[in-house]
């Protein structure tokens, strides 16, 4: 079965973004909620995924999923049926529709697949006797405008991916998958299970599985999130306004050794959170704290090494 392009190509980018993960389908399966075999499928288009697992693809390759959902959109669109059905009757498009990549083709079989359309809409196409010279009376019925399912594709493509960039047009974290608000019901892992993961790859910050036990605000406006994955029966950290080389911990009582992240020169501006830990005893007692990263200035002003000002909440 030939697979149809929206299908194909939304599984060529997916493979794409696995690639830049540098994740084997081993660990997308240990890491993420979908088995090895399920992202095989995925990505050689076998089996249409859910829009979930395009979002976990995403927040694990740390990309806004804006324009792979779009793309998801269509080739759902597709997978399920929904699709505009291309005209039934053949159609000469003409060269300069083409663009400057191909010439003219011959006509499209009835009932073949539209082929995919580009980033470049070059409108209807018309079909009939060639337009009379300005002014000239043309009748009615020897002009008529065929819309090819070339172009619907086209259409359909412009105006979903159009709706579905424009929700999320408003202000928002620089780093949208940091803030893991993803729909996800079903993460990988829990409890103990949970211990040193990332909270974003698991899934387990999704929309509506998220309670925030308390926000504090440390030196310099560094702000720090006490989170509670109910689904996951962890805890961590998500800190906010860090410079490079700030230090963020999580301990949390009954668990022997801390969590912590260091913030790089990418973690500017974005969201950065820590493994998660274990909830073993209830959420009392659990502390976290933020050392902030000393200028170079004050460090090579000093001979002796000064003690880190760190500070700790709860």
């Amino acid at each position: 079965m030939t697979l149809p392009a929206e299908c194909g190509h939304l599984a060529a980018e997916l493979s794409r973004l696995r690639l830049r993960t540098g994740l084997s389908l081993v660990d997308l399966g240990r890491r993420t909620p979908y088995s090895k075999s399920s992202w095989e499928r995925y990505l050689n288009g076998k089996q249409q995924p859910p829009r979930q697992a395009v979002e976990v693809l995403c927040a694990v390759a740390r990309q806004h999923p804006g324009r792979l959902l779009a793309l998801w959109e269509l080739a759902d669109t597709v997978w399920s049926g929904r699709a505009v059905p291309a005209s039934p009757r053949a159609v000469l498009v003409p060269a300069s529709a083409l663009g400057a990549a191909g010439s003219a083709s011959a006509p499209r079989a009835a009932g073949s697949a539209p082929a995919p359309a580009g980033p470049a809409f070059t409108g209807p196409t018309f079909t009939g006797p060639a337009p009379a010279p300005e002014g000239a009376s043309v009748p009615g019925g020897r002009r008529r405008l065929v819309l090819t399912g070339s172009v619907l594709g086209g259409v359909l493509l412009v105006l979903t991916a159009g709706l579905l960039l424009s929700r999320g047009s408003g202000p928002r974290p620089a780093d949208d998958t940091g803030s893991a608000e993803l729909m996800i019901r079903n993460p990988g892992c829990a409890g103990a299970g949970c211990a040193g993961k990332d909270p974003v790859r698991m899934g387990c910050g999704g929309a509506g599985m998220v309670t925030d036990l308390r926000t504090d605000t440390g030196p310099g406006g560094r702000q720090l999130e006490l989170r509670y994955g109910a689904l996951c029966e962890a805890v961590w950290v998500r800190a906010s306004g860090l410079r490079p080389g700030d230090r963020v911990e999580l301990l949390v009582p009954g668990v022997a050794e801390p969590q912590e992240v260091r913030a790089g020169d990418l973690d500017v501006g974005k969201y950065v959170a820590t493994p998660m830990a274990p909830v073993l005893r209830g959420t009392a007692g659990i502390r976290s704290c933020v050392t902030p990263e000393r200028p170079a200035e004050a460090r090579s002003a000093s001979a002796e090494p000064a003690a880190e000002a760190r500070v700790c909440f709860g």
